[in-house]
This record gives C-alpha cells, structure tokens and sequence, in this order.
C-alpha cells in the first residue's frame, strides 16, 4: 500500500510532542524530557515507539484518566548503591531518566547501582537509559514489563510482556554497542506500524487460541487486548527453535521488574479492571549502572570492545549477504541517514498530526503536507 512518506524535522516534531504534552498538563520541564526520548526513537529508525505512538500511548492514556501528566516520583528506599521508587502512574520517561541517573551516581561513588521503580508507565525505548550509561562512560542496563502479550511456551494465553532486557556498553567506534529488543518474536509497536502501513505480518509473529498464525495486524491488536491472541517468545514456537529461551528471558525481566519492587506482574498489567474499564497499568521497570573505571581503565576497556565488534563484523559471510552488523549499528547508520531529512511520516501519521495541531490550537505549526 502507498503510504506518500513525507519527512519532518526532527526539531518540529519533537517541539510539536513538547507543545501537545504541556497542553495535556505535562509540567515543561517533563515534556521536554519525554518529547527528547520519543524523538530518539525516530532518529535511531525505530519507528515502532517514536512519534507513532506518542498519541494513543500517552496522549490517549492520559485523557482517559489512566496515566498522571504531574509525575510524583517517590525515593521509598535509598541505600549506597541501590533504591526502590515509585513513579505512581506519572510519566515513564521522566520515572525512568530520573531512576538510571540515580544509578549512574551510585555506581560513580561506588562502582555499581540499581534502582527499580514500580507504579509506572510506557518510558520509551529502553536503549535510550542504556545510552545514558555509555555516555557516563558505563555499562547500562535496563528492562521493564509491560501489559500482557507473550504466551509461555507451548502456551496460547498472553502472560507476560514483550519484556526488553536491554544492555549498553561504550566501546571506541563511533556508536556504542546497544541490544534493545524484545523477547518476543516482534512487539507490540511493530504491530501497530504494520497495521498503520496496512502491511501483513509474517507468520510466526502472532498465535490465536489454536496455535495457528494470524496475519492481520488489526485482528492480532484486538486479539492482544481482549487475551484472544498472543505474541511468540524469541526463539518462535515450542521447542524447535529454542523459543523457551525467550520465554525464560521474558520471565527474568518480569521478576525483575516487579519482585524487588513489589510491583503488579503478569495480567494484573492489563490495563483493564474485571469489568473491562481502563485502569492505570502499574509497569514496573529496573536500572543497572555499572561503572568500567571501578575494573579497567575506561580506554582499554572500550578498545577491547571495539576489537571485538570489529572482528565479528569482519568475519566470513552467508552467501549473498555483504554485510553483518552488531547491535547498536543499524540504529546509528539509520540516523547518519535520517538526520538530514526528519521523522518519516505516513498517511496515518500525517491525519494524526493535524489533527492534534487543530485540537490543540497549535496555529505555529506548518507541515510539508
């Protein structure tokens, strides 16, 4: 399907998120915050959980009453070198930027921090906190739950999340090494851009409840929230193709991200109360700083790590492929791409976006469409 892409500057699209979370009753300062991680995404071509998903998972969420555009971010416990928050129900990104740089000034004083924060919300690409990390010259680590999608192995009841467990480590190229995915085959935001494209997804992605793929990212949206569906674990189906790593993967993070917090997990992240009525979701997420110079000099360090990206990139190719990448590579090539040309936009998006210019009486803006 003919989608008609046109680009956006990234600084009118995230002034644009800015202004539209302000009018919703972001304080500035926090508006700036989650318009600077959403934007992120779009710059790293991950489309799933950029400006796409500003509108119906903050916007929309906070209009229902679900999510608090004034983040009360709460220190339960503070030790040496970790801390327990609670964000209730504000903003992800600013729970989440305030919490792992609450880690990197643990690990700073003492080599090491982890903070964890129950009563949260979507915070965005988690390789964005990674990120923070590498920049501080560490290791980052960060994962969270989220609402229901993945069925355990052999399984076709949605249980746990898509459940990024997500590390960053700086080395000496230009990009740091990032692993940010989900242990599931796909994702949620990946179905939503398919759905927006009008594109069908390939089987193996989505179940229902005969175990059978389903194609139509419509179909498997609405299958995901009434439980009628589920997403495959990483590895796939069964035991064929290891898909009980992934599960195994997705079941840490969920311990993680709700055990030391005391946080809601499984189907309590629902979104919805017995009767169907939307209610917060209580996401619980946690952030690990570890800080390299507590072990080596940083510069060997990130030497060491370049070596060996180096020499996985450079080693023997499958027939007909040129080129093997590591983790955190596609991200940067696609901003050496797109930082001359903005935020790829589709019909669906362009609709969405004026339509929140004229709801929110945003006459400052003009589009190239």
């Amino acid at each position: 399907m003919a989608q008609n892409i046109v680009y956006e500057s990234f600084d009118k699209m995230e002034a644009l998120m800015k202004d539209v979370f302000i009018k919703v009753g972001v304080p500035e300062v926090d508006a700036a915050v989650c318009a600077e991680i959403l934007i992120e995404s779009d710059k790293r071509g991950i489309d799933s959980h950029g400006v796409g998903r500003f509108k119906p998972i903050y916007i929309d969420r906070i209009n229902d009453g679900i999510q608090n555009p004034v983040t009360n971010f709460e220190v339960v416990k503070d030790g040496l070198t970790t801390a327990v928050v609670d964000g209730h129900d504000g903003m992800g990104q600013v729970i989440g930027k305030r919490s792992m740089q609450m880690a990197l000034d643990k690990a700073k004083k003492y080599g090491m921090g982890m903070v964890v924060a129950r009563n949260s919300t979507h915070y965005g690409i988690a390789g964005y906190y990674a990120t923070m990390a590498t920049k501080a010259g560490m290791i980052g680590i960060t994962g969270t739950n989220a609402r229901p999608s993945i069925a355990p192995t052999f399984g076709v009841e949605n249980m746990l999340g898509t459940n990024p467990l997500t590390v960053g480590i700086p080395s000496d190229e230009d990009f740091p090494f990032v692993l940010d995915c989900a242990t599931s085959v796909s994702q949620r935001g990946k179905i939503e851009h398919y759905d927006r494209i009008g594109k069908k997804m390939p089987e193996g992605w989505v179940i229902d409840q005969q175990g059978q793929s389903e194609t139509d990212p419509a179909t498997a949206l609405e299958g995901l929230t009434k439980g009628s569906s589920a997403l495959a674990p990483l590895g796939g189906l069964g035991d064929d193709t290891a898909g009980y790593k992934g599960y195994g993967y997705a079941t840490v993070v969920e311990i993680l991200s709700a055990a030391l917090q005391q946080g809601n997990f499984l189907k309590a992240l629902s979104g919805l109360d017995g009767s169907g009525k939307k209610i917060p979701y209580h996401l619980g997420h946690f952030f690990i700083a570890i800080d390299i110079s507590a072990f080596v000099e940083l510069d060997l360090f990130k030497k060491t790590t370049g070596d060996i990206l180096r020499e996985l990139r450079a080693s023997k190719k499958m027939p007909g492929r040129d080129r093997i990448y590591t983790a955190g590579e596609k991200e940067y090539l696609a901003w050496l791409d797109r930082k001359g040309k903005g935020v790829p936009l589709n019909d669906s998006l362009k609709k969405t976006i004026l339509k929140l210019k004229e709801e929110y009486k945003l006459d400052g803006y003009s589009f190239n469409f």
